[in-house]
């Protein structure tokens, strides 16, 4: 009988994404194709609404089921044997994730089929018969431990009861054991007497609870044995111990003890395990054979095994030994020994921990479904699962410990193709055991993106007579799209150009590579520009496009020859009348021309090539022909030259023609334009750009220099006027070179004047006649109080300021006075300051004795105020006559000394000074020099 439940049961349904969990039971040993039960129904999708209507596996299944994908109908692929499936699983559960898509929207789908056991196994014994030996006098409710049934059933279907055939010594008793299992054992209720029957053969049949009823049975051949009086006895008859599942291997376990009253021999008692004991016993655990002590022979773990049944027999040594037995359970106990397990399944996946999703999705979709699981128990199983990464993906529960990996907005494959995300399970135990694993999402691609030109013009030059088919430029537009998405192809959008022609008959376009060509020759006179528009478009679907423009502009070439329009040619000649009396000057003819191209290549110069009679000049800009003699009759009645016209290309291109002027009889009007001709040239005179700006750079040059000389000179002015008015060291009192005080020395202005006297310009040039005034103190000075390094400076001792006047070499003039290395120079000038007087011309005679004029200006005595500072001053007299500087040191060197020799009675002699007079005479013409008097300086 087939019997087919299904139930549905709705868990969860969250934003955009639900969740579904189906449950349905069928039953073990069902035939192929029976129905299950059917998805569509139960999650009431009508596929007819939506044909798209689709259910698919998650992860890949065993034919063990099989779902129609158009409306998810469950039936069974293969029959299915329970017990290979799920062994002694109280409940067998087959479950898988299903996804159906059904009116644009993906729905999870968790379906958990049960798989119900039928009685189709029988119990059987390990063994088919089994041989036990039993004492005479074993004492009543002695109990023997019989071999388990084992059914691969579950459930009511497996062992339910035991019986024996019939005997009136024995009984079984059944109970279950911690694994729910039962177990029989053969209990003696009557003495056995050896002698009078010393063997028994009991049958004992398993029978398990199914319908109908199935059974196994073993026969027991029980030997009676002469007694040993006395058989070990256990302190427990039952014992229950815990072990730690992460004890160590050689742990005591438990230890147990039998006592046997007999002496001897048969008081020795030994331990073991009992007979026919489980493999998985003797594998796990040993006893001592004399001390009783259990201890670990091998690991244990809670989760393949939790708990463990162990019989104990003792016997002693002592002949036909009785033993007995003892039950000892142990259970293990779990620890936090393992970590939790992480499974993840996509929705679309191509290789292993990748999963994929399509940057359209929309908020909240769908992503992978995430499992975890822990194999220990209690809080140990207890697992926190959390997601990071990024904030664009996050955790949603679906059942149990089943969590869903959703969106959280929408995605943008351009801006994050890939995300790489860490899923994290951390169990409750102590310490915790955590889990991580690494999941990559990648984002598959969708056409969202138009593709964009790196201009929004693109301006082309193109010489004209360029050759059909050349390259002109290349025009990228790039796509963000991947695959065919971003795959651009170019094409050219329809138009004209001005003169009607179709856009295509001008230029192409590679539409792969964007690269323009031309496909005729341009001409700049025809078509000086064009603009046409190149379109990108991708390959995606539906495809998106975006266009720039293209602006070609047409480069002049020096393609075409200037040509005359006057006058009117014929046959490359013209006959130009000419008036027979006309004059040197005369406007014989201008000529005009014309170029079709533009720019330089349109500016044309006139030139003549041949002229036999040299009778003509041309200018070349303007193109008239000018006589440059007065015509005669000896000239001829033709007068005929050849002209040119050639532009200003890179390679000049030119046009000739033949003029003959033809002489008539009709004179020269009045009004008739004449032209000056210049002498030397057949042609005007012009400047070019770069004429003008190199004049212009040398007049700019020419003013700096002036300037930088103008500055020079007035601080140099400046300068020297503040040193001569320092410390007012000169008075406001004129004196002329023509005046006759000047040669009293007595009677004449003062030489010195004090600090605060105001002071007036210290020379001064009125005329031609070269009149000087030189400004002097009015003050006398007393005597020398100090003289500095033997010269003739007369300084206050203790003074705080000396000023100095520095006179160096200008630099101009050729005059050996005119020295910088003079004593007039540097340290000289630091020693003193003389000062000359100047004298008219005519003041010296002609034969240049100037030694009757005075020299020394001579000052009365003064008193000199606190803090004053003068300085002795010295001026020869002399005219502009030229006199040899050897005459002129001589005369001046003795009248000096005799001079200062007889007003200060403190200098010097002559032969000790003569040197340092000799060097004064030098310093006096430096003076000069300073205080401008040209003349006198060449006079020296």
């Amino acid at each position: 009988m087939k019997f087919y439940c299904s139930y549905f049961m709705l868990l969860c349904m969250i934003s955009n994404v639900s969740c579904t969990t189906t449950k349905y039971v069928t039953y073990e040993e069902d035939a192929p194709g029976t129905e299950i039960g059917n998805l569509s129904q139960d999650l009431k999708i009508d596929p007819a609404e939506d044909p798209e209507t689709s259910f698919k596996f998650i992860q890949k299944t065993n034919s063990i089921i099989r779902m129609r994908q158009i409306d998810g109908l469950l039936t069974v692929g293969e029959v299915i044997d329970r017990e290979q499936l799920c062994q002694r699983s109280p409940q067998c559960l087959i479950t898988f994730d299903v996804v159906a898509f059904s009116k644009e929207k993906f729905q999870l789908i968790h379906v958990e089929i049960e798989v119900k056991d039928i009685n189709d196994h029988s119990p059987q014994f390990t063994r088919n018969e089994t041989h036990l030996d039993i004492s005479e006098n074993a004492p009543l409710n002695s109990r023997f431990p019989l071999d388990a049934a084992v059914d691969h059933d579950v459930g009511d279907n497996y062992v339910q009861s035991y019986h024996i055939s019939h005997t009136n010594h024995f009984v079984v008793e059944v109970s279950a054991r911690e694994d729910g299992e039962k177990s029989a054992e053969l209990v003696l209720i009557k003495t056995l007497d050896r002698e009078t029957e010393e063997f028994y053969t009991i049958e004992v049949t398993a029978t398990d609870g199914g319908t109908p009823a199935k059974s196994g049975s073993t026969t027991i051949y029980i030997r009676v044995l002469d007694f040993n009086d006395n058989s070990p006895t256990f302190e427990h008859n039952s014992l229950k111990v815990e072990l730690s599942e992460d004890s160590p291997v050689g742990s005591r376990v438990l230890k147990v003890h039998a006592f046997d009253p007999d002496a001897g021999v048969n008081g020795e008692v030994v331990y073991g395990f009992i007979e026919g004991s489980p493999s998985e016993v003797t594998r796990v655990f040993q006893i001592d054979l004399i001390t009783g002590e259990l201890t670990l022979k091998d690991s244990v773990d809670y989760e393949t095994k939790k708990s463990y049944e162990l019989h104990i027999q003792a016997s002693n040594l002592g002949d036909n030994s009785v033993s007995s037995t003892c039950r000892a359970i142990v259970d293990i106990v779990d620890v936090n020994d393992n970590a939790p397990e992480i499974t993840i399944k996509p929705m679309t996946s191509t290789s292993d921990g990748v999963a994929f999703i399509t940057e359209s999705a929309a908020k909240e979709s769908f992503v992978a479904l995430i499992s975890t699981s822990d194999a220990d128990s209690g809080p140990n199983s207890y697992v926190q699962t959390s997601l990071e990464g990024h904030e664009h993906f996050k955790l949603q529960q679906a059942y149990s410990d089943t969590f869903m990996i959703v969106t959280t907005t929408t995605l943008d494959r351009e801006a994050i193709p890939e995300y790489n995300l860490t899923v994290i399970s951390e169990d409750l135990g102590t310490p915790p055991f955590k889990t991580v694993k690494h999941y990559t999402i990648r984002i598959t691609d969708e056409n969202d993106n138009a593709p964009m030109f790196s201009k929004a013009i693109y301006d082309i030059s193109v010489i004209e007579n360029n050759i059909p088919g050349s390259y002109m430029t290349t025009v990228v537009a790039r796509d963000l799209d991947v695959g065919k998405n971003g795959k651009v192809s170019y094409s050219l959008i329809d138009s004209e150009t001005p003169d009607g022609s179709p856009i295509s008959t001008f230029v192409s376009i590679d539409p792969h590579s964007g690269s323009l060509y031309t496909l005729r020759s341009f001409n700049f006179e025809t078509l000086k520009e064009v603009e046409f528009v190149v379109k990108a478009s991708d390959k995606g679907f539906p495809s998106l496009s975006s266009t720039t423009l293209i602006r070609i502009c047409v480069v002049d070439e020096n393609d075409n020859f200037p040509y005359f329009t006057y006058p009117v040619l014929r046959n490359n000649s013209a006959d130009v009348p000419i008036p027979f009396n006309a004059q040197s000057g005369y406007l014989a003819l201008r000529l005009m021309a014309q170029d079709e191209d533009s720019g330089v290549n349109s500016e044309l110069s006139f030139h003549i090539l041949e002229d036999d009679g040299k009778l003509f000049s041309i200018d070349k800009n303007s193109g008239d022909i000018v006589l440059k003699r007065k015509l005669t009759a000896s000239y001829g009645d033709i007068l005929q030259i050849k002209v040119s016209v050639v532009d200003n290309g890179r390679q000049p291109l030119s046009s000739t023609a033949t003029v003959r002027f033809v002489v008539t009889d009709t004179g020269a009007q009045e009004d008739q334009v004449v032209i000056l001709l210049r002498s030397k040239n057949e042609e005007t005179l012009e400047f070019d750009v770069w004429t003008a700006v190199i004049i212009g750079f040398a007049g700019c040059c020419v003013l700096l220099l002036t300037a930088i000389i103008i500055l020079t000179v007035t601080c140099t002015i400046k300068r020297r006027r503040r040193n001569f008015g320092r410390d007012a060291m000169y008075g406001s009192t004129p004196l002329s070179k023509n005046s006759p005080s000047g040669s009293n020395i007595y009677s004449g202005p003062t030489f010195l004047r004090h600090e605060g006297d105001s002071m007036q310009p210290l020379y001064e040039d009125k005329s031609l006649d070269f009149e000087e005034k030189l400004f002097l103190p009015c003050k006398p000075f007393e005597q020398t109080l100090l003289w500095q390094d033997e010269k003739y400076c007369m300084q206050r001792s203790g003074s705080s300021n000396t000023d100095q006047l520095s006179v160096k070499d200008s630099g101009k003039g050729d005059s050996d006075f005119n020295d910088s290395d003079s004593d007039m120079s540097g340290a000289a000038l630091k020693r003193g300051l003389t000062t000359f007087q100047p004298l008219a011309r005519g003041a010296c005679n002609s034969a240049g004795d100037w030694k009757s004029k005075p020299h020394v200006i001579q000052t009365r005595n003064m008193h000199v105020p606190p803090g004053s500072t003068y300085t002795v001053g010295f001026a020869p007299v002399h005219n502009t006559t030229h006199v040899s500087s050897h005459s002129w040191r001589e005369s001046h060197s003795k009248t000096n000394m005799s001079n200062t020799q007889r007003r200060t009675g403190t200098l010097p002699s002559y032969s000790a000074h003569q040197t340092r007079v000799e060097e004064q005479a030098e310093t006096v013409k430096d003076a000069f020099l300073v205080l401008g008097s040209s003349e006198v300086a060449t006079a020296f």
